[in-house]
């Protein structure tokens, strides 16, 4: 019974952590992920669903950082194949 109690009460504050992560760094899903060891579905799940119930107004501070970072997300992946691509030229 306790021990169910420790589990939520831990994914609650990890929830809270992450949220906080975000916004501090406006970091994205995989920096996030990256920082505390765990998958890129368990910070979603957290951001987007637990979040939501445990504190409305971080998840939506948080989720304004996500969707900016995702608006964004082309031009990174855009910039980081050039510059893939631009060290590749270098070396040859």
């Amino acid at each position: 019974m306790f021990a169910g109690i420790f589990v939520k009460s831990y994914i609650e504050e990890r929830a809270i952590e992450i949220a906080r992560y975000i916004i501090e760094s406006s970091a994205t899903v995989r920096q996030a992920a990256k920082q505390f060891g765990i998958s890129k579905s368990t910070v979603h799940k957290d951001i987007t669903d637990r979040l939501l119930q445990i504190s409305p107004s971080l998840a939506a501070e948080a989720r304004k950082v996500l969707d900016v970072n995702k608006s964004e997300r082309h031009i990174r992946g855009g910039l980081a194949t050039r510059e893939k691509y631009l060290h590749q030229h270098a070396y040859k």
